[in-house]
């Protein structure tokens, strides 16, 4: 099946489900605006739960805050975010449609790598075991024409990025005879910069009104806070301070579904240190971060690093986790090494001291950030295409099963009394009553077993039991196993353990300890 394809079913999956709707759906919808269901809420919520403790219970030197969205406005002059929030937009002339340029010379860049990849996989079937990737990626005449093209594309876009020279990021698309995936053609006007905050107003008359940004990101709620949660918590160098909150960013090329955003949640944590050590705490982050990702059991394959070609102005070092999504790699984390230029900024505007004083070396400095900056949407989205999945049964029918990680899972367990009648709806109703307190629970009494399973499945249950006469008798269950429909007969005493330590967070946080 096309990726494509694979994409919007995913899409539809999670509107069926209860997992993700189309915000205003009544009123015809708001573009790029979207809001969490009944089952997406609860992935979500799951989701920041395992970043959070991640943070504050497996680091004893990091801390939680959280800041408000609505900030003095000079904050956002001081972060560089009032003159150098921008987006590079070009628009075609005949579709009418505008794209960000930056995005058009990486997917032409994409193009390339699938080129290289397709003849590397053609040459292992053909050769077998035989086959010396190594030696064919370095002599094949087609991979080094493709890979020169590349490495010429790669290195033109790089300069001009750094430069800012949006002429030449238009003649790059030109050169490189990009077309508008709409009408397919390249008429395209010049490349311009777009600010992506959004603006209101804050007070009660017109006259004295003073205008104030919705936040782009939740960073600087940390910075201005930081020597406040340094001094009230007795923090020492180094340490952190994450927060998980909204922001807001006017973006004129929102797409891919949740994947990009106006209104979207981020998980952030800012992680002071030494001055002369950032990019070792970086790199040592890096692969923190790497194996939280991992944990989650989708395949080391599914994650890759990419470090950034234009570093931002106030950044040393800079890198993302990009996961394997159905339209490609894509950034779900950034990793930056942001020097000292926020707090360094934020003295400056404010007119504060806001350095640290090391009683060690008994003197007062700027420390650096090394910052983790992930987005729950994105994360959730990843999370949804690579548990989709569609199976043929050894009986020849199918089902479509999300293979959620258990302990994100929104239903841990559901509860089916075989038959509607005879008592075995008042015994599942007992178990629930006894289990709701551990994990969520859902009972479901509806149409045949088998039915009752597909739902389930569906919505990523990853345990299902049932409750029959026999379980009058010896007060047992049938446990179901939703991965491999495996059934086993267990103990009602012994649910509770067999499951709880299965579907916990806690059970996830060991694995990356």
């Amino acid at each position: 099946m096309a990726q494509e394809d694979v994409f919007k079913k995913i899409v539809s999956h999670c509107k069926e489900y209860g997992f993700v709707f189309p915000s205003s759906e009544i009123y015809d919808g708001l573009a790029a605006v979207y809001d969490y269901g009944q089952m997406g809420v609860e992935l979500k919520n799951n989701i920041k739960q395992y970043w959070w403790q991640s943070m504050v219970l497996l680091h004893e030197n990091i801390v939680g805050i959280d800041s408000a969205i609505f900030m003095h406005p000079t904050i956002w002059k001081a972060s560089g975010h009032v003159d150098a929030f921008n987006d590079p937009l070009i628009d075609n002339r005949d579709s009418k449609k505008r794209y960000r340029a930056d995005v058009l010379i990486e997917e032409q860049l994409a193009k390339y790598d699938d080129k290289i990849n397709k003849e590397v996989v053609k040459a292992a079937k053909r050769f077998g075991d035989a086959f010396d990737e190594a030696q064919f990626r370095a002599t094949n005449a087609r991979v080094l024409e493709y890979q020169t093209k590349r490495d010429a594309l790669h290195e033109r876009y790089s300069q001009a990025m750094n430069a800012n020279d949006l002429t030449e990021l238009r003649q790059i698309i030109l050169d490189e005879e990009i077309v508008c995936p709409v009408s397919g053609t390249r008429n395209w006007t010049d490349v311009r910069q777009f600010n992506l905050m959004f603006s209101t107003e804050m007070g009660s008359t017109a006259d004295g009104a003073m205008k104030i940004y919705l936040r782009p990101e939740t960073a600087q709620g940390i910075f201005v806070n930081y020597l406040n949660v340094q001094k009230t918590g007795r923090m020492k160098i180094p340490f952190g301070i994450a927060q998980i909150g909204k922001a807001f960013r006017n973006e004129i090329v929102a797409r891919q579904f949740i994947f990009r955003m106006r209104e979207f949640e981020q998980m952030e944590m800012q992680f002071f240190v030494k001055p002369g050590t950032e990019l070792d705490w970086f790199n040592r982050w890096k692969n923190i971060r790497l194996k939280w990702h991992q944990a989650l059991g989708f395949g080391n394959d599914h994650y890759r690093f990419h470090d950034h070609d234009k570093l931002a102005h106030y950044a040393n070092a800079a890198t993302d986790i990009e996961f394997l999504m159905p339209f490609g790699f894509k950034e779900v984390e950034g990793i930056h090494s942001r020097t000292n230029f926020d707090l360094s900024q934020h003295e400056k505007y404010s007119g504060k001291n806001i350095k640290y004083f090391d009683p060690e070396q008994n003197e007062s400095y700027t420390p650096y950030v090394i910052e983790t900056s992930i987005g729950v949407d994105r994360t959730f989205l990843s999370i949804m295409s690579a548990s989709y999945c569609e199976e043929q049964l050894p009986n020849g029918e199918s089902r479509v099963v999300l293979k959620l990680p258990a302990a994100l899972a929104p239903v841990k367990l559901a509860v089916l009394p075989l038959v509607k009648k005879d008592g075995l709806p008042e015994k599942a109703r007992e178990i629930i009553d006894e289990l709701k307190f551990n994990f969520h629970c859902q009972y479901d009494e509806k149409d045949s077993i088998g039915k009752r399973y597909r739902r389930q499945d569906a919505i990523g249950t990853p345990y299902c039991i049932t409750v029959d006469h026999q379980t009058l008798e010896d007060n047992c269950v049938t446990l179901r196993n939703r991965d491999t429909m495996e059934q086993e007969r267990v103990p009602v005493a012994q649910l509770l353990g067999i499951i709880a330590d299965r579907v916990s967070i806690t059970s996830l946080l060991k694995t990356i300890q």
